[in-house]
């Protein structure tokens, strides 16, 4: 037991409020949080890349004056990068590669007054929603170790669950912050599409499928951090609406009634667990309880389109990635370097043709526009996270008569989340839920595209109507 882990479960507003009292210096938060690291982590296996001795010096040097002075972070190892440290994204091929310049969001992260000490495991590429990467080994979920962490997230979610920092870095393709934040009992917001940057580095990748934002214990520390980290770049290819106000202002103001609508089935037809139907109508109940306007509702949504929409830009988005790693490294890939599902999935993608790979473009787009008229009349749409709770470590794996099965499998697990990724809307998974085995269940909440205010407003009425922050996993600080 250290010495601070009385604070390990304090969200980072309330610890660096601690530091702006002078009650605690940033380099005892540091160290505990790297006690807590050591002593966990072999469990867990949510940190590969330890950056201790650059999170002491940092500690112990002039930090900014932001909204989280002294508190420690974590950064996924993919897309972010962080200047002089390995980026590996989960895949041997860019073997000991190391970044060169810090990522816009990495900057701004670090403006917060946030002292990063590691990077955070994810699957190869992040292609699937498990954490389970064949170079580093799974991370296991603290809620029980069998089951998977999500992901591909997953690494930063176990973390944060664990206690072991109170936030960390996250981003989102598919569902990869509000998987795990489902998974591991956490609150999970992806941004609407644009709203954090994603340069210098990329513009849009994966069909501009990807957001960045973190997985939190707290709503307020989610809507801290998107108000320090948002807004455009230079030269970002496009950008999210402003907000009417800042989001943390959002947090103590009466959401008013909001028209909910609700479904528990997915869009593919995919089996939805009773479990995850249980929460859903459970959310459902607490919300008309709150004032609401709640209504059950049809997606009148073509899943099959959408899918086959998704899977080419997902198998060309594949191919486009190990050509950039291969341009970057300066030398060609071979299949041995490579995970069985990678390397299926982007001889998959060269096989389309530019013609089909815009075809699925326009039906992502056609499918975007569809989706948008519910929120003509509804101001948040509620559905599963997940279409099962946690499941076994080793449920995606794909053996090399089957390379696809693990993104096969995925589209029945992660049934609900990509449709947000495909029409850039905000979208949060909220712990609501618990089943009888003691594993998170999470409850995903949809908003109009560039409206996470009203999604921060719901999200702290929940979070006041049931809180969670008292909740602790077996294996945690």
């Amino acid at each position: 037991m250290g010495k601070f882990d009385d604070l390990a479960f304090l969200d980072g507003t309330a610890q660096a409020e601690l530091v702006r009292k002078k009650e605690v210096k940033p380099i005892e938060l540091v160290d505990a949080a790297i006690e807590r690291i050591e002593r966990l982590n072999p469990t867990l296996n949510a940190v590969i890349t330890p950056m201790f001795e650059q999170a002491r010096t940092a500690a112990q040097g002039k930090l900014p004056d932001g909204p989280f002075t002294g508190v420690p972070f974590l950064l996924k190892d993919i897309v972010a990068e962080y200047a002089g440290v390995r980026l590996a994204e989960g895949s041997a091929f860019p073997g000991d590669f190391v970044s060169e310049r810090d990522s816009e969001l990495v900057i701004r992260l670090k403006r917060t007054g946030l002292i990063i000490l590691g990077k955070t495991n994810t699957p190869e590429f992040g292609l699937v929603p498990t954490t389970e990467p064949h170079r580093f080994g799974p991370t296991h979920n603290p809620w029980n170790t069998d089951r998977t962490p999500g992901g591909s997230s997953g690494g930063s979610a176990a973390a944060v669950s664990a206690g072991l920092v109170s936030l960390a870095h996250g981003n989102d393709g598919g569902g990869s912050i509000r998987i795990p934040a489902s998974c591991c009992g956490l609150f999970g917001l992806k941004p609407t599409r644009g709203r954090n940057p994603l340069g210098p580095g990329f513009g849009e990748p994966l069909s501009s499928l990807v957001a960045e934002h973190a997985l939190t214990r707290s709503v307020r520390d989610s809507a801290t951090l998107l108000d320090a980290t948002s807004g455009p770049d230079i030269g970002d290819p496009y950008w999210a609406p402003p907000p009417l106000r800042p989001f943390v202002q959002e947090l103590g103001t009466d959401p008013g009634r909001i028209r909910i609508a609700f479904t528990t089935a997915a869009m593919i037809g995919a089996p939805i667990h009773e479990d995850c139907i249980k929460a859903v109508n459970e959310a459902a109940a607490l919300c008309e309880d709150l004032g609401h306007e709640v209504e059950e509702v049809n997606l009148e949504i073509d899943g099959e389109l959408m899918a086959q929409a998704l899977f080419i830009a997902w198998s060309v988005g594949c191919a486009w990635i190990i050509d950039d790693w291969a341009h970057r490294l300066g030398r060609e890939p071979t299949p041995e370097e490579f995970e069985p599902l990678t390397w299926a999935l982007q001889e998959m993608g060269r096989k389309h043709s530019a013609p089909t790979y815009l075809n699925a473009v326009h039906n992502v787009q056609k499918i975007t526009r569809e989706f948008a008229h519910y929120f003509v009349k509804y101001g948040v749409l509620l559905t599963p996270t997940l279409g099962e709770p946690p499941v076994a470590l080793g449920t995606f794996d794909s053996p090399p008569e089957n390379p696809l099965h693990g993104l096969i499998r995925s589209a029945t697990f992660a049934c609900f989340t990509p449709i947000c990724n495909i029409t850039g809307q905000p979208a949060m998974s909220v712990p609501l839920s618990w089943n009888t085995e003691g594993l998170p269940i999470g409850t995903h909440f949809i908003g109009r595209l560039g409206d996470e205010g009203t999604l921060f407003r719901l999200a702290a009425q929940l979070e006041r109507a049931r809180p969670w922050a008292d909740r602790q996993p077996p294996v945690s600080a």
